[in-house]
């Protein structure tokens, strides 16, 4: 069996205008994950981010003290795991939401063995309230939950970005995606794929990253296996 975490961001969940918890969208991307489950030979935890709800970055610079700031922004994030679970269950397939913060009446907290028991036993596991201290993102949480976990794989999911450029594609039009980068690359060349926490326990722990556009249909069942969809980025050699 395969283990592989599915980091999605808030806003994959959000209206057009990346604000609030569009359900339409929400049971779409169900379906998507309903696809990829269904391969098989699959274990799978989902990371969801909170930024269509809450941006800790953008409290902070309205003079919100960081912490708090942050605290807020695991909170949203809950709310996109419960909303993501229950469209996911809807389908006919088990899970388990577990948070960092302690919210019994709603989640289980994380506790590691028991998050391997439930992917054991076919369960899919979505993870909020990111690491539950602040000063951290979501991407973090992924790459942390991938080295806790034994996941080889985090399916990094993009709102309409289809891999890693040298450039800002939007801005530049000959900027050049890359197929294949190492992670001592991402790292040196600053890339923004995820932030340096997270890069640097990927490559400390020899994690694979897809980096992909998810808004393509059936781009999340193919990242798995299809590494040409997006931008691979590996220790290990062709």
């Amino acid at each position: 069996m395969r283990r592989v975490v599915l980091k999605l961001s808030g806003e994959a969940l959000a209206y057009q205008d990346s604000k609030g918890i569009d359900h339409l969208k929400v049971k779409k991307l169900a379906k998507e994950i309903k696809d990829l489950y269904e391969l098989g030979d699959i274990q799978l935890c989902i990371v969801v981010g909170g930024g269509n709800i809450w941006r800790g970055r953008d409290a902070e610079l309205s003079g919100m003290e960081r912490s708090s700031a942050d605290y807020m922004g695991m909170l949203a994030t809950i709310l996109n795991a419960l909303a993501l679970q229950n469209a996911i269950e809807a389908l006919g397939l088990e899970t388990r939401a577990m948070t960092s913060l302690s919210i019994p009446s709603v989640a289980e907290p994380y506790i590691r063995r028991k998050a391997l028991s439930h992917l054991e036993k076919g369960r899919i596991v979505i993870f909020g309230g990111g690491n539950g201290i602040p000063f951290f993102s979501t991407d973090t949480t992924a790459a942390l939950r991938s080295a806790e976990l034994g996941c080889n794989l985090i399916l990094m999911a993009k709102n309409g970005v289809d891999g890693v450029y040298d450039s800002d594609p939007r801005i530049n039009k000959n900027a050049k995606r890359y197929t294949r980068l190492t992670h001592k690359e991402l790292l040196e060349n600053n890339l923004h794929v995820m932030d340096l926490t997270a890069a640097t326990l990927c490559s400390e722990n020899n994690i694979d990253i897809i980096v992909f556009d998810m808004n393509v249909k059936g781009n999340i069942k193919k990242a798995v296996d299809d590494f040409s969809i997006g931008t691979l980025i590996t220790n290990k050699k062709e």
